[in-house]
């Protein structure tokens, strides 16, 4: 066990708000560091309904990686995948544009069917993650359908229209957070969130707009982070103006926000400390807020491992602090 998990209680708890492949990256180093301590929070304002079935691709992501079944190289979806699936469907005019590999799809056909039957969301996802073998809790950020919708230069566009058969190329004006209002955190989230043994909450390097803010938007969330007494501490998803993956820097630019870990700061004002890469060092003088400065780029499992450790370090420093 590392020195990072070592500064945690015997039953302290850590959640984590994550959206897809690059906020699964550093769940996967928290979950492998301190397991069943770990509850990580998932975006679910990109699930959609698509050919007949419920999508959940965010907990879908977190869910492989955390359980080693990740493509490592797409970054989504199944290791070993095979795609007879998706050939026969265009083979027959079918909408393809969405890929769902062989593997993939009994996971989307048992979560219809799960649902359907009644389950919630919340149930059947925790039912899949004790069968993958996975120690930490993996929470949808709400029960209740919540859509994320992009209006652009071309009109209003569905979440994975934009992102997947667009493949966010249209301008991005504003994000409205569909049915938001209307939904409520479930009880597993507010508890993880209220715990009395919370030790930290880290935001993952998710895109801040496509992946946190719904998160964000469900009502209770942001008012149980406003009380929360441990740290909050956020991994910048900018290194040197770019995002790793993904279209962070774009829709920054395209909504006139400077694309740096300042703008990210600012974008986060529950914040306690925030993490950025060594190519930004220049910028941890300019926020107004307790900063570590490490590498942020996660390319194998060993850097997935020493950045969950350098963000529990760092929490736990600011915990001492306060």
């Amino acid at each position: 066990m590392s020195t990072a998990a070592n500064n945690l209680g015997p039953t302290s708890s850590v959640v984590a708000l994550c959206g897809g492949v690059g906020g699964a990256k550093l769940a996967l180093g928290l979950n492998r560091l301190i397991g069943d301590r770990l509850t990580v929070v998932v975006n679910t304002g990109d699930d959609f309904e698509h050919l007949g079935l419920h999508i959940s691709p965010d907990i879908d992501t977190v869910m492989y990686t955390l359980s080693g079944l990740s493509d490592l190289e797409r970054g989504w979806g199944r290791a070993d995948e095979t795609w007879n699936f998706m050939a026969s469907l265009e083979q027959l005019g079918g909408a393809a544009w969405f890929r769902l590999g062989d593997r993939d799809l009994a996971m989307h056909i048992e979560r219809t069917r799960a649902m359907r039957g009644g389950a919630s969301l919340t149930d059947f996802t925790s039912s899949m993650a004790r069968k993958l073998g996975i120690s930490a809790t993996i929470l949808p950020m709400s029960d209740h359908r919540v859509e994320t919708v992009v209006d652009t230069d071309d009109g209003q566009l569905p979440f994975q229209e934009y992102f997947v058969r667009l493949q966010c190329k249209p301008v991005l004006k504003h994000l409205t957070f569909r049915n938001a209002a209307s939904a409520v955190a479930t009880p597993a989230v507010l508890q993880s969130l209220r715990d009395p043994d919370l030790a930290a909450v880290i935001v993952c390097p998710s895109n801040p707009y496509l992946s946190i803010d719904p998160i964000l938007a469900v009502p209770g969330i942001r008012d149980a982070l406003d009380k929360i007494a441990a740290p909050i501490i956020a991994v910048s998803p900018l290194i040197a103006g770019q995002a790793v993956k993904g279209p962070t820097a774009k829709i920054m630019a395209e909504l006139g926000v400077p694309a740096d870990s300042i703008s990210i700061a600012r974008h986060y004002p529950f914040l306690s400390g925030l993490v950025l890469d060594e190519a930004d060092r220049k910028d941890a003088g300019k926020i107004d807020l307790p900063t570590h400065v490490t590498q942020t780029l996660m390319k194998s499992v060993d850097d997935r491992d020493r950045l969950a450790a350098a963000c529990l370090e760092f929490a736990s420093a600011l915990a001492t602090k306060e």
